[in-house]
């Protein structure tokens, strides 16, 4: 599991994507492929994610390593078909407004979880890292009426909302942390109790979750929030 807090770069961000590419090329190896079939999913509303974002984001991870990017983009209102998930060795779910990437691969979910859980390397880089959670915030800028983060950050929400997410981590993730100020979103949404903590990744930054713990990749800081008896508490996990 690999959770990114945006910041895409033409250069593919190493730091950030080498290791799971080089994931990809494993699982592509017990298959008897030389290259790495990885499936890359992403929503566009209105012109959300940008043109250089759809085409640029697929290039950047060729420029890391050697793997075969299969890019599907649907509209918002529109689902994934299940022939997406067919005979790849990685999957990305890419960033962009993160409701309508929720309602998208909502027909997939339980396919995700099954891949995931037999080893299928996942990125989520921004929308695809906060839909990863089980109980997912997927905008929002007001708790009862209350400013709590920037409206820019809201994903065209006014309340913070939280719905199920794919359940392949069993914690509440934002993005974009330190860049745009999210993490006081998911203190807020802590403290009244719509989630249980969680973590707040920041740009060019990746938290990598797997059966022997977890890794910050990157060039930022993954922030923890933790939901304990005195209080919302909240730290940082470095790079």
């Amino acid at each position: 599991m690999h959770l990114v807090g945006g910041g895409w770069t033409p250069s593919g961000d190493p730091e950030v994507t080498a290791t799971f590419l080089a994931e990809a090329a494993a699982r592509a190896a017990g298959s008897g492929r030389m290259v790495p079939r990885v499936a890359v999913l992403v929503v566009v509303v209105d012109e959300t994610p940008s043109v250089q974002y759809r085409d640029g984001y697929p290039a950047s991870l060729r420029a890391v390593a050697a793997c075969e990017p299969v890019v599907t983009i649907v509209q918002a209102g529109e689902s994934f078909a299940p022939r997406v998930l067919t005979d790849i060795d990685a999957l990305v779910v890419g960033g962009g407004i993160t409701p309508a990437y929720h309602a998208a691969i909502d027909p997939l979910v339980e396919e995700i979880r099954l891949l995931v859980a037999d080893g299928l390397p996942y990125l989520g880089f921004s929308a695809g890292a906060m839909i990863a959670a089980d109980r997912a915030i997927v905008g929002g800028w007001r708790i009862n009426g209350i400013p709590v983060c920037p409206e820019s950050t809201s994903e065209d929400l006014d309340e913070v909302t939280v719905v199920e997410g794919l359940g392949l981590v069993d914690l509440a993730v934002d993005v974009h942390a330190a860049q745009w100020g999210t993490l006081s979103r998911l203190v807020a949404a802590t403290e009244a109790g719509l989630v249980d903590g969680g973590v707040a990744i920041d740009e060019h930054t990746a938290l990598v979750v797997g059966d022997d713990g977890f890794a910050v990749l990157g060039s930022g800081s993954v922030w923890q929030v933790l939901d304990e008896p005195a209080g919302v508490i909240v730290g940082t996990l470095g790079a």
